[in-house]
Protein backbone atom coordinates (compact mmCIF):
# COMPACT_ATOMS: atom_id res chain seq x y z
CA UNK A 1 0.00 0.00 0.00
CA UNK A 2 1.38 3.39 -0.97
CA UNK A 3 1.77 6.29 1.42
CA UNK A 4 -0.73 9.14 1.04
CA UNK A 5 0.06 11.83 -1.49
CA UNK A 6 1.83 15.00 -0.19
CA UNK A 7 -1.34 17.18 -0.15
CA UNK A 8 -3.19 14.48 1.76
CA UNK A 9 -0.30 14.20 4.24
CA UNK A 10 -0.29 17.92 4.77
CA UNK A 11 -4.03 17.92 5.41
CA UNK A 12 -3.72 15.08 7.90
CA UNK A 13 -0.96 16.92 9.72
CA UNK A 14 -3.10 20.05 9.88
CA UNK A 15 -5.99 18.06 11.25
CA UNK A 16 -3.76 16.48 13.90
CA UNK A 17 -2.43 19.93 14.92
CA UNK A 18 -5.94 21.28 15.25
CA UNK A 19 -7.02 18.37 17.39
CA UNK A 20 -4.00 18.94 19.65
CA UNK A 21 -4.61 22.69 19.82
CA UNK A 22 -8.27 22.19 20.65
CA UNK A 23 -7.34 19.78 23.44
CA UNK A 24 -4.98 22.37 25.00
CA UNK A 25 -7.33 25.28 24.85
CA UNK A 26 -10.78 24.70 26.22
CA UNK A 27 -11.32 28.39 26.22
CA UNK A 28 -12.17 28.71 22.52
CA UNK A 29 -15.74 29.47 21.61
CA UNK A 30 -18.30 27.08 20.15
CA UNK A 31 -18.33 28.89 16.81
CA UNK A 32 -14.60 28.37 16.42
CA UNK A 33 -15.08 24.65 17.11
CA UNK A 34 -17.80 24.46 14.51
CA UNK A 35 -15.56 26.22 12.00
CA UNK A 36 -12.72 23.76 12.77
CA UNK A 37 -15.15 20.82 12.47
CA UNK A 38 -16.26 22.10 9.07
CA UNK A 39 -12.68 22.55 7.98
CA UNK A 40 -11.79 19.07 9.24
CA UNK A 41 -14.76 17.62 7.34
CA UNK A 42 -13.68 19.43 4.18
CA UNK A 43 -10.13 18.21 4.63
CA UNK A 44 -11.28 14.62 5.14
CA UNK A 45 -13.59 14.91 2.13
CA UNK A 46 -10.82 16.28 -0.09
CA UNK A 47 -8.44 13.52 1.16
CA UNK A 48 -11.09 10.92 0.33
CA UNK A 49 -11.61 12.40 -3.15
CA UNK A 50 -7.85 12.45 -3.80
CA UNK A 51 -7.58 8.78 -2.83
CA UNK A 52 -10.57 7.88 -5.03
CA UNK A 53 -8.99 9.67 -8.00
CA UNK A 54 -5.70 7.84 -7.42
CA UNK A 55 -7.52 4.49 -7.25
CA UNK A 56 -9.40 5.30 -10.46
CA UNK A 57 -6.15 6.33 -12.22
CA UNK A 58 -4.42 3.08 -11.17
CA UNK A 59 -7.47 1.09 -12.24
CA UNK A 60 -7.30 2.67 -15.71
CA UNK A 61 -3.54 1.94 -15.93
CA UNK A 62 -4.13 -1.73 -15.11
CA UNK A 63 -7.00 -1.88 -17.60
CA UNK A 64 -4.78 -0.44 -20.35
CA UNK A 65 -2.04 -2.95 -19.55
CA UNK A 66 -4.54 -5.83 -19.70
CA UNK A 67 -5.88 -4.67 -23.09
CA UNK A 68 -2.35 -4.31 -24.42
CA UNK A 69 -1.57 -7.89 -23.27
CA UNK A 70 -4.79 -9.16 -24.88
CA UNK A 71 -3.80 -7.52 -28.15
CA UNK A 72 -0.38 -9.20 -28.07
CA UNK A 73 -1.97 -12.54 -27.18
CA UNK A 74 -4.36 -12.28 -30.15
CA UNK A 75 -1.48 -11.46 -32.51
CA UNK A 76 0.54 -14.41 -31.21
CA UNK A 77 -2.48 -16.68 -31.51
CA UNK A 78 -2.91 -15.69 -35.17
CA UNK A 79 0.80 -16.29 -35.84
CA UNK A 80 0.60 -19.71 -34.18
CA UNK A 81 -2.44 -20.63 -36.30
CA UNK A 82 -0.53 -19.73 -39.47
CA UNK A 83 2.48 -21.77 -38.32
CA UNK A 84 0.22 -24.73 -37.49
CA UNK A 85 -1.32 -24.64 -40.99
CA UNK A 86 2.15 -24.55 -42.55
CA UNK A 87 3.22 -27.53 -40.42
CA UNK A 88 0.14 -29.51 -41.44
CA UNK A 89 0.82 -28.74 -45.10
CA UNK A 90 4.45 -29.84 -44.70
CA UNK A 91 3.59 -32.98 -42.79
CA UNK A 92 1.63 -34.63 -45.58
CA UNK A 93 1.54 -32.91 -48.98
CA UNK A 94 -0.17 -35.92 -50.60
CA UNK A 95 -2.84 -36.29 -47.91
CA UNK A 96 -5.71 -35.61 -50.33
CA UNK A 97 -4.46 -38.13 -52.84
CA UNK A 98 -3.89 -40.73 -50.11
CA UNK A 99 -7.39 -40.11 -48.80
CA UNK A 100 -8.90 -40.53 -52.28
CA UNK A 101 -7.02 -43.80 -52.84
CA UNK A 102 -8.11 -45.10 -49.44
CA UNK A 103 -11.74 -44.36 -50.35
CA UNK A 104 -11.32 -46.24 -53.63
CA UNK A 105 -9.75 -49.19 -51.80
CA UNK A 106 -12.70 -49.26 -49.40
CA UNK A 107 -15.15 -49.18 -52.34
CA UNK A 108 -13.33 -52.04 -54.14
CA UNK A 109 -13.16 -53.97 -50.88
CA UNK A 110 -16.94 -53.68 -50.54
CA UNK A 111 -17.29 -55.08 -54.09
CA UNK A 112 -14.75 -57.88 -53.47
CA UNK A 113 -16.53 -59.21 -50.37
CA UNK A 114 -19.69 -60.45 -52.12
CA UNK A 115 -17.59 -61.76 -55.02
CA UNK A 116 -15.50 -63.74 -52.53
CA UNK A 117 -18.63 -65.20 -50.98
CA UNK A 118 -19.95 -66.04 -54.45
CA UNK A 119 -16.62 -67.65 -55.35
CA UNK A 120 -16.66 -69.79 -52.19
CA UNK A 121 -20.24 -70.83 -52.95
CA UNK A 122 -19.38 -71.74 -56.55
CA UNK A 123 -16.25 -73.56 -55.38
CA UNK A 124 -18.36 -75.61 -52.98
CA UNK A 125 -20.87 -76.38 -55.77
CA UNK A 126 -17.96 -77.34 -58.06
CA UNK A 127 -16.53 -79.71 -55.46
CA UNK A 128 -19.94 -81.31 -54.96
CA UNK A 129 -20.43 -81.64 -58.74
CA UNK A 130 -16.90 -83.04 -59.16
CA UNK A 131 -17.50 -85.54 -56.38
CA UNK A 132 -20.78 -86.61 -57.99
CA UNK A 133 -19.04 -86.84 -61.39
CA UNK A 134 -16.19 -88.94 -60.00
CA UNK A 135 -18.70 -91.15 -58.17
CA UNK A 136 -20.62 -91.79 -61.39
CA UNK A 137 -17.38 -92.42 -63.27
CA UNK A 138 -16.36 -95.02 -60.67
CA UNK A 139 -19.79 -96.60 -60.93
CA UNK A 140 -19.49 -96.62 -64.75
CA UNK A 141 -16.02 -98.18 -64.54
CA UNK A 142 -17.37 -100.91 -62.26
CA UNK A 143 -20.24 -101.54 -64.66
CA UNK A 144 -17.86 -101.62 -67.64
CA UNK A 145 -15.63 -104.08 -65.77
CA UNK A 146 -18.65 -106.21 -64.94
CA UNK A 147 -19.73 -106.02 -68.59
CA UNK A 148 -16.27 -107.08 -69.74
CA UNK A 149 -16.35 -110.00 -67.27
CA UNK A 150 -19.77 -111.01 -68.48
CA UNK A 151 -18.81 -110.74 -72.15
CA UNK A 152 -15.61 -112.70 -71.48
CA UNK A 153 -17.53 -115.34 -69.57
CA UNK A 154 -20.13 -115.46 -72.30
CA UNK A 155 -17.45 -115.81 -75.00
CA UNK A 156 -15.67 -118.51 -73.04
CA UNK A 157 -18.93 -120.39 -72.55
CA UNK A 158 -19.81 -119.98 -76.23
CA UNK A 159 -16.35 -121.13 -77.25
CA UNK A 160 -16.68 -124.08 -74.99
CA UNK A 161 -20.07 -124.84 -76.45
CA UNK A 162 -18.67 -124.45 -79.96
CA UNK A 163 -15.84 -126.82 -79.17
CA UNK A 164 -18.29 -129.34 -77.81
CA UNK A 165 -20.42 -128.92 -80.88
CA UNK A 166 -17.31 -129.20 -83.04
CA UNK A 167 -16.38 -132.47 -81.25
CA UNK A 168 -19.88 -133.74 -81.59
CA UNK A 169 -19.82 -132.97 -85.34
CA UNK A 170 -16.49 -134.68 -85.74
CA UNK A 171 -17.61 -137.69 -83.88
CA UNK A 172 -20.54 -137.86 -86.25
CA UNK A 173 -18.45 -137.98 -89.13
Amino acid sequence: MQSPTPPAQEQQQQLALRIRNSAHSHRESASEEEREDEEASRTALSTFRAKEEEIERKKMEVKEKVFAQLGRVEEESKRLAVIQKELEAMADPTRKEVSAIRKKIDAVNREVKPLGHNCLKKEKEYKEALEAFNGKNREKAQLVNRLIELVSESERLRMKKLEELGKTVESLR
